[in-house]
């Protein structure tokens, strides 16, 4: 099989960590790292990633969903959102941008690896 390569954007330096560590372990190539949703698009625009793990809240001009309608414009990525925050508004915003899973923070193993094999 061919292996898949994942872009990573959040905010948070412990969870980029983390997910690269995971998904690497789940034998995936982690391509791209972004820790903010201007530096996502520009990463993922370069580096045309299978997937991204895109955290909803995010510092800078644009937030994740933003981020990730531009690279779903662009792209054939199959977004997969992060978060600690579920309120309905957030949920309404992310189904526009109709991603392949949504998971909830904090996460495991399980979470990432059923997320992936549902997308693909």
């Amino acid at each position: 099989m061919e292996k898949k390569n994942v872009l990573i954007a959040d905010d948070d330096e412990i969870i980029r960590g983390l997910l690269r560590l995971r998904l690497k372990g789940l034998g995936y190539d982690v391509c791209a790292i972004a820790e903010n949703g201007e530096d996502a698009v520009k990463r993922a625009l370069e580096t045309n990633p299978d997937f991204v793990f895109m955290d909803i809240s995010m510092p800078g001009k644009i937030d994740g969903v933003t981020a990730a309608q531009e690279i779903k414009a662009h792209s054939n990525s199959k977004i997969i959102f992060l978060t600690a925050h579920s309120a309905d508004e957030i949920l309404d915003r992310v189904k526009s941008i109709k991603p392949v899973w949504f998971i909830l923070k904090p996460f495991s193993d399980k979470d990432l690896r059923v997320a992936l094999e549902l997308a693909k």
